[in-house]
């Protein structure tokens, strides 16, 4: 999945609601900013791994929450099914 078609996507934002997702078995790609704090990322990563669930890297936080259509920037989010 590109991050244009995570503007359509049935989605979840921020580190805590796509760890969730992603323990739930709901995430089918997890999306990472490059510029999140790695201490907040990188947990999430290796749940990513153990669960089997594709990481994309964004480029930036602001980036990733424009895809989302927020106004803020987002560390982490997640297209669910």
């Amino acid at each position: 999945m590109t991050l244009e078609a995570l503007k359509t996507a049935k989605r979840v934002i921020g580190i805590k609601q796509v760890a969730k997702a992603v323990k739930r078995d709901a995430a089918t790609e997890v999306f990472i900013a490059d510029d999140a704090e790695a201490k907040v990322v990188e947990p999430l990563e290796a749940l990513c791994t153990e669960h089997g669930v594709p990481v994309s890297r964004v480029g930036s936080m602001k980036e990733l929450g424009t895809a989302c259509n927020i106004e803020v920037g987002a560390a982490a989010a997640a297209a669910v099914k």
